[in-house]
């Protein structure tokens, strides 16, 4: 077998060969021996097939798997010449010609990629600017009194008065459908939050103005969307007695309420309520500055001061990937037009080229600068990212990593957390943290 292997830069290689038609049939009655030894044919015995049967009952398929067999040897030998590793291949091997002679022979073209040596020079010399975010004092007292607030307990209101908006009103009630009481429609003393949106559309408005021991009846109607069919758009008569309004007495910001936040920490005092708070906000502020302008902006240097080959083959399926997600915006003239139009679509593709070249020069350097920090990300990790993310959406955690997992999502969040593990790590060396 002939052949030629040639390295057009550091990503991409291509092979071209000769396969001899020699080749091939030597090739032929070595599968077709193996085949003999282990397939059933009716009428013989398993083992004992003649070959020459074997031959002409599934020529195409061992002719099929002949080819196959050379065309590995010649990758094999090909890739050794190169000095690439399997572990360096991108993708499988595009095979652009296949073409059969006449003479039995065929003429083959692959095109190779993989991985690109990157040099990352002095890559930390790059890094932007970094400065310590600081906590507004106020911000401080917000949250101490949001959290006052929140962990405040309901009392019953001393001065009596009506309802407001916002009020937790005490009430018993019952719900009648053409005066006939109905499950699920009957409490008492039940914590109504007024405004919570809990109830059905307009019952929570009408309890405003309600005083205390005073019986009402409320007229709504249940929404044709509501759950339980039998009471689906039908109105309904709920009797209300309204008992108290309860509110919430928020608690005094001292030691006792810093004690009562921070269980199990020893010598708590309202300043280490307050310190914990300010380390949270300045966490937060150093995430989103990180995040939406440190990152992006060594990014960008990074991809515009380092030089090196990308894997064609890579570039191209990240423009298709854009085009794709490009034309799902288009109307259906467009798309129309794109039809009719070969040009137009390769117009597309090389606006798109420049973004797609960054956008996979990015990955690559990611990838370089995690093993030049020795920064991993495990599949544990992974997980545990998308469990919390299915549980803040309401999710079944394993119906979403399925999901993901379908869409081949899983890679992607993985470049992702590696991206800002590695950046941050960077970047709170600068700041000397």
């Amino acid at each position: 077998m002939e052949f030629s292997a040639n390295r057009l830069d550091g990503a991409n290689a291509v092979i071209t060969a000769t396969i001899a038609k020699e080749v091939v049939e030597s090739n032929l009655d070595k599968v077709a021996k193996q085949a003999a030894k282990t397939m059933n044919v009716q009428g013989f015995r398993k083992g004992k097939v003649p070959v020459a049967v074997i031959k002409q009952r599934f020529a195409d398929k061992l002719r099929e798997d002949a080819e196959s067999e050379a065309l590995r040897k010649i990758l094999g030998e090909a890739l050794k010449e190169l000095n690439i590793l399997n572990v360096d291949l991108i993708g499988e091997p595009i095979i652009s010609k296949f073409d059969k002679k006449e003479d039995g022979s065929i003429d083959l073209e692959i095109s190779v990629a993989c991985k690109p040596t990157i040099d990352l020079g002095d890559y930390k010399s790059l890094l932007p600017s970094v400065v310590e975010k600081e906590v507004d004092a106020k911000e401080i007292d917000a949250r101490l009194e949001e959290i006052a607030n929140s962990s405040a307990p309901l009392e019953k209101l001393a001065k009596k008065r009506a309802v407001k908006d916002g009020d937790h009103a005490v009430i018993d009630f019952e719900g009648f459908v053409a005066g006939i009481a109905f499950e699920g429609g009957k409490a008492e003393k039940y914590p109504l939050h007024v405004g919570s949106g809990s109830f059905i559309p307009g019952f929570e408005e009408q309890v405003i103005g309600m005083k205390y021991e005073e019986q009402k009846d409320i007229i709504v109607s249940f929404p044709e969307s509501y759950q339980a069919k039998n009471l689906a758009g039908k109105e309904a008569t709920f009797k209300v007695t309204l008992h108290e309004i309860q509110e919430k007495v928020a608690a005094e910001l001292n030691d006792e309420f810093a004690k009562r936040m921070l269980p199990g920490e020893e010598n708590v005092t309202i300043d280490t309520l307050r310190e914990k708070i300010k380390e949270q906000f300045k966490a937060e502020a150093m995430n989103k500055y990180y995040r939406e302008e440190l990152k992006p902006a060594y990014l960008e240097t990074l991809v515009e001061k380092l030089q090196f080959a990308l894997p064609n083959s890579v570039v191209d399926q990240e423009i298709n990937y854009a085009l794709n997600n490009k034309v799902r915006t288009m109307t259906e003239e467009e798309i129309s037009v794109l039809k009719e139009n070969e040009s137009k679509v390769e117009e597309i593709r090389n606006e798109l080229k420049e973004d797609a070249v960054n956008s996979v020069k990015a990955t690559f350097i990611i990838d370089a600068l995690a093993k030049a920090e020795n920064v991993q990300v495990s599949d544990q990790e992974v997980m545990q990212v998308l469990y919390y993310e299915a549980m803040q959406m309401g999710q079944n955690p394993q119906d979403l990593v399925k999901q993901y997992q379908e869409a081949g999502y899983l890679p992607a969040i993985k470049m992702s957390m590696i991206e800002e593990k590695v950046i941050s790590k960077l970047l709170d060396e600068k700041l000397g943290k």
